[in-house]
């Protein structure tokens, strides 16, 4: 059965090597670098068995990118303080959304709105809307990436209707078809100000479970090189509307 293997990270500037990988399902990290193969060089490594392989990689690659502890710990927070990082942020908020649906939408009553008549109604008193258009006024940055179904999920097109009115007080919301986003892995988080990263858990009925603060910096950077790689592939909603619309 192959690995679960996931991109730690890398100090090469070119080619992506030399580079480290974890093993979702063990916690093993895998050392990518230039294999030792001089004889000479081997017969001087203890504890070297038959099927055993060495690789050179640069001191700084395990300072950066190795494991600090054994077992990380999650930081927990609860509704009220992930709150809080909306409005304290100082440059930018954004959000990697991956499920084909959120318990939250369907209990919402813009949600049997929507299902009623195709469009969803919205309140902009809300404080949600009230304190995104006074970040974003600001001159601050507040975006997010769908990624989507094809086709999309009743709940995915409600909120891509929705969206006009997440845009409407200056957030940038942008699609991704999952069969493009292969390369991401399947997490819903928020990123503020690249360097703190808040992780969604949800139950199997798409509740929030719980909500994860990841700071270390290591850590912080794989999110923010997912959403490079996010935003890189997304196009903007109106376009992703368009294309939903046509395939009908």
């Amino acid at each position: 059965m192959a690995r679960q293997l996931r991109f730690v990270g890398t100090d090469s500037k070119v080619d992506g090597c030399p580079a480290l990988h974890t093993d979702e399902s063990t916690g093993e990290v895998i050392v990518q670098g230039t294999p030792v193969t001089d004889p000479d060089d081997l017969a001087q490594l203890q504890h070297f068995g038959p099927g055993d392989a060495a690789v050179v990689v640069p001191r700084e690659l395990l300072v950066n990118w190795g494991p600090k502890e054994v077992e990380r710990v999650p930081e927990l927070v609860d509704r009220a303080t992930f709150r809080r990082l909306f409005q304290t942020f100082k440059h930018t908020a954004w959000r990697l959304e991956n499920r084909r649906g959120y318990a939250s939408d369907r209990e919402d009553p813009d949600f049997q709105a929507f299902l009623a008549t195709g469009s969803s109604p919205c309140d902009f008193s809300e404080p949600w809307f009230g304190n995104i258009k006074a970040q974003t006024e600001a001159g601050k940055t507040v975006g997010r990436v769908r990624v989507a179904d094809k086709p999309p999920t009743t709940e995915q097109l409600f909120l891509l209707d929705y969206a006009r009115h997440n845009a409407a007080v200056g957030e940038d919301i942008r699609y991704l078809w999952r069969e493009d986003a292969t390369d991401l892995a399947a997490e819903d988080f928020w990123i503020f100000d690249s360097r703190l990263v808040a992780l969604l858990h949800f139950d199997d009925a798409d509740h929030i479970t719980n909500i994860e603060l990841i700071t270390e910096p290591a850590e912080v950077v794989r999110y923010c090189i997912a959403r490079d790689a996010a935003m890189h592939h997304a196009i903007a909603r109106d376009e992703f509307e368009a294309l939903v619309a046509e395939a009908g």
